[in-house]
């Protein structure tokens, strides 16, 4: 069974076997074969899922499944494995500042990949590259031509001539390669064109002393490139060509690279004496492959798949999103469906050749259990992972450093708003100690749209984030800004969901707390959410109630308008016109709307119920006085009716009733908050007593009481039933 991971058995589970184990052909963690699932061809595995869902650490689990380690702590692998972040720093540009023209990410990808594939195969012969190593060579030598620095061009061919020497345990190694290295610059150095002359000494030291028909094939493999003749080094001169042509012609180029290492591997196992056929299939993992060098590799693999040339390489890549244009026609399957079968047949387009699987949020039992594990050794309260799995969505990134963030500072642990803004030291993948939440986004959000999606969480549609954007982003950024941020989250994997710029809950409410935390005395968060206040006033310029909770949001406003700009007024503390719009409109307002309108209101940012030190403001009456103190559980049970006055000419009991169910709503489903039982009961209270004053919905009323105190004990969102199952024939179920 795998080790690290949880939720993720579908791809890693021993018997029956996981999707990974059927496409390698061997077990993980052990040396045992399975029976691949895909004999003849294979598809490319597309992991997909936004950021924080562990595309990362299934990479990680498939790499450390298939090494072992010995006695000595050296790494040995049980099958060839090789694994890149095609966005790494390498993949960007190339060193030295050398001409671009005889480098790209993919030239630079094919060699980090090869390298790895050499490794020790435990019980198997080593693996070589030749057809690459020639192809390699071909492309940088036009960038050494004329240079000074041999010592240089030295240690560059020699990296790459590495590729084609086998360990010994009786000779040094690299000593061939230096030796081939050394010729091929004296070859190069006469009177000759430098790179003809390159080429023809790296395809004789490939050829010499082989003396196998099999050996020395992979030398003159190139004489199929087209146009060459049936001549290799003209094959090669032409390969080069193309790729310094750059765009299309060095696409075309890199597809030939890429076919030069699956050439190789494929020699590798293929033939009687071959040592490796009794291995599991090569295994290349290429993590982030939106970016860098993954597109073309991936649509290398894809288009040569589907005409026809065949390979048994099993490539797994992870993509953010699942809108990549190489993968338009991909099979698509959830993770249970894959878990004893993919079911997977191609199409005639190249990217029907991948199969793409969604990883899915994790359960709250598993988020119980790592929870557990990560605090095994201090004691957490009891709701801590509910309440985790509630707030992050079964984000495993979020709840591994939540509970990080739990084990190193346990007097927070009862707060997740504490714990949120504690500082964590991650154990893995990072550095430094700062809160968690600026631990999260760094991770979870395109770093450099950081300050543009803080200001925009708090916007609802397009027309709310111009709004924000015109008041407190930079001049140039504006409407096409707005949209451009909008298609680079959907390509995130972070699209938007009704009613809220940021879909993602558990996103959205990081980027909040930091907009709070960002300047002194919260004036940012305030100046946000005024904008907004002002935003959906009513057209006219008129407000749509009256202040100080007389009436406050009345029936006749637009209701759309009035509960945003309600949810931001109580986003600043200031409750009085939510109660009254609530209040107003109870009796003529359809139930069920109503009930909705009640729990997107009270969906509003508390954040100054967690906040560490005190910030009293006697301005607003319910707001918290004593930061860290939240006072909503005292408004929601009663304590402070005997001190608040309701405005004069209304309900006084309904008012009371729709105060306090307002503030237990707002507290029960706010994210940063652990259940509160006593809460829970009270909100049960109001709805039943609210039933009794509303006849014609008293049936709706009465189910949400129950569907609502069972949702908030268990730290689920709020569910109003679909039909309220009753006989009285109110007609607004």
């Amino acid at each position: 069974m795998h080790r690290r991971l949880y939720g993720r058995g579908a791809l890693f589970d021993v018997e029956p076997a996981g999707l990974v184990p059927r496409l390698v052909g061997l077990r993980p963690y052990e040396h045992h074969a399975v029976k691949v699932e895909h004999p003849d061809t294979l598809p490319v595995l597309v992991l997909s899922g936004g950021r924080g869902l562990g595309k990362s650490a299934v990479l990680g689990e498939v790499w450390e499944a298939y090494t072992e380690r010995t006695r000595g702590g050296e790494a040995r692998r049980r099958t060839p494995v090789a694994l890149i972040d095609c966005e790494d720093e390498q993949f960007a540009r190339p060193p030295h500042e050398e001409s671009p023209e005889s480098w790209s990410p993919v030239w630079q990808a094919l060699l980090v990949l090869a390298e790895q594939l050499t490794e020790p195969v435990k019980a198997a012969g080593q693996l070589t590259f030749p057809r690459l190593t020639a192809g390699l060579v071909a492309v940088r030598a036009s960038d050494w031509s004329g240079r000074a620095d041999s010592e240089r061009i030295r240690r560059e061919l020699v990296r790459i001539l590495l590729l084609n020497e086998r360990a010994s345990r009786f000779g040094m190694a690299g000593r061939w390669a230096a030796r081939v290295a050394a010729r091929v610059i004296g070859a190069a150095s006469g009177q000759g064109p430098f790179v003809a002359a390159a080429i023809e000494a790296t395809l004789e030291a490939l050829s010499e002393g082989f003396t196998s028909h099999k050996e020395q094939k992979p030398s003159q493999w190139y004489r199929t490139y087209p146009n060459a003749g049936g001549n290799a080094k003209r094959g090669l001169l032409l390969l080069a060509g193309n790729f310094r042509a750059g765009d299309t012609s060095r696409g075309h180029a890199e597809r030939w690279l890429v076919r030069a290492l699956l050439a190789d591997l494929a020699e590798a196992y293929s033939g009687l004496g071959s040592h490796l056929r009794r291995l599991g299939r090569p295994v290349v993992l290429l993590d982030n492959a939106r970016g860098g060098p993954g597109p073309g590799l991936l649509d290398a693999v894809l288009r040569d798949r589907s005409e026809g040339i065949a390979d048994q390489v099993v490539c797994v890549a992870t993509v953010r999103g699942d809108g990549h244009p190489a993968l338009a026609d991909a099979v698509r399957r959830g993770l249970p469906e894959v878990a004893r079968a993919t079911a997977w047949e191609p199409g005639s387009s190249p990217s029907s050749r991948a199969l793409l699987v969604a990883l899915p949020p994790l359960s709250p039992d598993d988020t119980l259990h790592m929870v557990g594990a990560v605090c095994d050794d201090i004691e957490v309260p009891p709701r801590l992972p509910h309440a985790t799995h509630r707030l992050t969505g079964g984000n495993p990134l979020g709840i591994v450093l939540l509970a990080t963030a739990a084990r190193q500072n346990p007097g927070r642990a009862a707060s997740l708003g504490r714990l949120l803004t504690a500082d964590v030291r991650p154990e893995e993948g990072g550095t430094g100690g700062g809160p968690a939440y600026g631990e999260l986004l760094r991770r979870l959000v395109p770093a450099d749209r950081l300050d543009e999606l803080t200001v925009l969480a708090a916007a609802h549609d397009h027309d709310s984030a111009v709004a924000l954007a015109a008041a407190h982003l930079p001049d140039d950024f504006g409407s096409s800004g707005v949209r451009s941020l909008r298609v680079r989250l959907a390509e995130e994997g972070l699209p938007p969901a009704p009613g809220h710029f940021v879909g993602d809950p558990f996103v959205r409410t990081l980027l909040l707390l930091r907009l709070y935390h960002r300047d002194a005395g919260h004036s940012g968060w305030r100046a946000v959410h005024e904008t907004l206040i002002r935003h959906y006033a009513e057209p006219d310029g008129e407000p749509d109630g009256e202040p100080d909770g007389a009436g406050g949001g009345g029936p006749a406003a637009d209701p759309a308008r009035a509960r945003y700009r309600l949810s931001h007024e109580l986003a600043l503390g200031e409750t009085a016109n939510a109660v009254a719009h609530l209040r107003e409109t109870f009796p003529a307002l359809d139930t069920r709307a109503w009930l909705d309108t009640l729990c997107f209101l009270a969906s509003a940012p508390c954040f100054h119920a967690h906040d560490d030190e005190d910030e009293g403001d006697d301005e607003h009456e319910d707001r918290d006085p004593a930061g860290r103190h939240d006072r909503r559980a005292a408004i929601a049970l009663g304590r402070t009716d005997a001190s608040h006055r309701p405005p004069e000419g209304v309900d006084a009991l309904l008012h009371l009733r729709v105060r306090r169910l307002l503030h237990a709503v707002w507290q029960v489903t706010d994210p940063l908050v652990l259940p509160d039982p006593r809460v829970c009961g009270r909100l049960e209270f109001e709805l039943l007593q609210l039933s009794d004053l509303r006849p014609a919905g008293g049936a709706l009323l009465f189910a949400a009481s129950r569907a609502w105190s069972r949702d908030a004990r268990a730290g689920r969102p709020l569910s109003t039933p679909a039909d309220d199952g009753s006989d009285d024939g109110d007609g607004e179920a």
